[in-house]
């Protein structure tokens, strides 16, 4: 039973940690400790949702439906590209990078740009459904393995979240700001060409 579980959290933990497009919006919301709590519950929930489908089997049936899984590339893409766009316009404009930039977005806004997120990205999809949905099937207790994967996402975005802010005195210049989203916009920008390359 622990190994299975175990099996499931080093699992999920080694494809979430990975720096993506949720991963950097979790972390600047930690930067500027704004609704940081129902951004790190919206990710641990939409996993758990995700990872419980895959188990459940819809990752083999959406593996047999290339249009399906074509679509939803192409809509990830298109975010993707916009959202670089966004962070790019940012590291343009010290003036909205200053340390005391942190007009409050409300909380209606910044969850539905969390849920876009997770939701409008494919890597979300492979790792999480395809993928720890199929590695999960091969272990007797496949949910066990499932709560392991669980648990690492709830870890890994409490973590991220809630320990951003011991990167506050790196980014308390404008300039570092900048960088960060001159960076953002560079990995967004690349995960999408990575996706239409299909």
């Amino acid at each position: 039973m622990l190994t299975s579980t175990l099996a499931g959290f080093t699992a999920s933990i080694a494809l979430i940690a990975a720096i993506g497009a949720q991963n950097a919006f979790v972390l600047r919301q930690g930067l500027r400790r704004q609704h940081v709590l129902p951004v790190v519950l919206t990710c641990a929930a939409s996993d758990a949702l995700l990872i419980s489908v895959g188990i459940a089997g819809l990752g083999a049936a959406i593996a047999d439906r290339p249009a399906v899984a074509g679509t939803v590339r192409w809509v990830g893409a298109a975010f993707l590209i916009c959202y670089a766009l966004f962070a790019a316009r940012r590291a343009l404009r010290p003036d909205r990078l200053t340390p005391t930039d942190h007009r409050p977005v409300p909380l209606r806004t910044t969850i539905a740009m969390c849920l876009a997120f997770t939701y409008l990205n494919p890597h979300v999809y492979l790792d999480t459904v395809l993928l720890l949905g199929s590695v999960a099937n091969q272990y007797d207790n496949r949910w066990l393995f499932g709560s392991g994967a669980v648990l690492a996402s709830v870890v890994w975005f409490t973590a991220l979240g809630y320990g951003a802010h011991r990167l506050a005195p790196a980014l308390s210049r404008p300039g570092a700001w900048r960088v960060v989203d001159g960076l953002v916009a560079a990995l967004m920008a690349a995960l999408a060409i990575a996706l239409l390359r299909g």
